[in-house]
């Protein structure tokens, strides 16, 4: 198991200054933000050159909606995801993470032909993780999916629903991500679901239940480590989450916590 942080819950004024920092606070990886993220390539490319420290993952960051009303809205997903799966290639990153939608459904209510929307819905994710998980694999980055809370999307809240989706699509460059702080709102048990999803996960998200760092909340997470431990988890936790104190102190006391518990 490898720990990364968001780049943006990090001090530093550059990725340089902010790679130098993970690596002395104990992390081994950096998520990157996918907006802006080829336009960064050279900086990021030599901050990396010099440290230990890997980018883990991109984080979304493209306009458009795989799940929109209209042909074109989900298009323009597709190219951004495509875009970012060959920056997260070209950055040695595991791929990139993508929610299917936001909020409420786009898509309109098509009875009677098909009344359950969530089912056209679902056959639209299916044929769009096809051709994006083609692409993933030519390039050799993964799309990952994230399931959301209850109160961020309708559609794909838990690992489970995640996981048929891949099994559907049926490729490997197609799985799926694990967020704490939505599973301790979605799920019966973290530690049983992760050991459900396992083969389908390549990335964690870890946020307390307050989503604030890890220890200042509820969560335990004594227990899915210890599945993640047991199962042979080898990819990276990327913390995503409020840090409630300068980074300096906060930061490296987090690793030091959280490999107590690795």
């Amino acid at each position: 198991m490898k720990l990364a942080v968001q780049e943006n819950l990090v001090d530093g004024s550059s990725p340089q200054e902010k790679v130098e920092r993970l690596e002395k606070y104990g992390y081994d990886g950096m998520e990157v933000w996918g907006r802006d993220v080829a336009q960064r390539m050279g900086e990021l490319k030599a901050a990396l050159s010099t440290s230990r420290v890997k980018v883990s993952t991109i984080c979304a960051g493209y306009e458009g909606d795989l799940l929109g009303a209209d042909r074109a809205t989900r298009e323009k997903a597709m190219q951004g995801v495509r875009e970012r799966l060959r920056t997260a290639a070209e950055l040695g990153a595991v791929g990139l993470i993508t929610v299917p939608t936001f909020g409420v459904p786009k898509i309109p209510d098509l009875a009677p032909w098909m009344p359950d929307v969530q089912e056209v819905e679902q056959r639209i994710l299916v044929e769009e993780c096809r051709l994006l998980g083609r692409y993933a694999e030519d390039v050799g980055a993964y799309l990952i999916l994230e399931p959301l809370n209850r109160y961020e999307t309708h559609f794909m809240r838990r690992l489970e629903q995640a996981v048929a989706v891949c099994k559907e699509v049926g490729l490997e460059h197609v799985k799926v991500m694990a967020d704490f702080f939505h599973m301790n709102i979605e799920e019966p048990s973290i530690a049983s679901s992760l050991d459900a999803a396992l083969d389908y996960v390549v990335h964690i998200h870890l946020a307390d239940s307050n989503r604030v760092l890890p220890g200042y909340g509820h969560t335990d997470f004594a227990v899915p480590f210890r599945v993640l431990k047991g199962r042979g988890y080898k990819h990276f936790m990327a913390l995503e989450c409020h840090v409630p104190g300068p980074p300096g102190v906060e930061l490296p006391k987090c690793a030091r916590h959280l490999r107590g518990l690795m």
